[in-house]
């Protein structure tokens, strides 16, 4: 399984959408940086994604984009390989 990180924040609709989905296709664990406790953490997630907004996903080395892009890339069946690491 790949590795995965979330910037994210608590209250984050979301945020919680997306931990739930990756959580019920199998993701035991990942790294949520939490950018309402670590502001710093918010200018690290604009410069390598561009993006303002959260949640920011990685999986592995691929950047997915938001909630809206996982629940895509589910829904077109290539969550599971990427998530296996393979091409998605």
């Amino acid at each position: 399984m790949q590795p995965v990180r979330i910037y994210s924040t608590e209250w984050c609709p979301y945020c919680q959408r997306a931990k739930a989905l990756l959580k019920e296709r199998g993701v035991e664990s990942f790294e949520d940086i939490r950018i309402d406790l670590d502001p710093t953490q918010r200018a690290t997630m604009i410069e390598q994604t561009g993006r303002y907004t959260v949640p920011q996903i990685y999986i592995g080395q691929t950047h997915v984009g938001g909630c809206d892009e996982l629940v895509a890339l589910d829904r077109r069946g290539a969550l599971a390989p990427l998530l296996a690491g393979n091409a998605a």
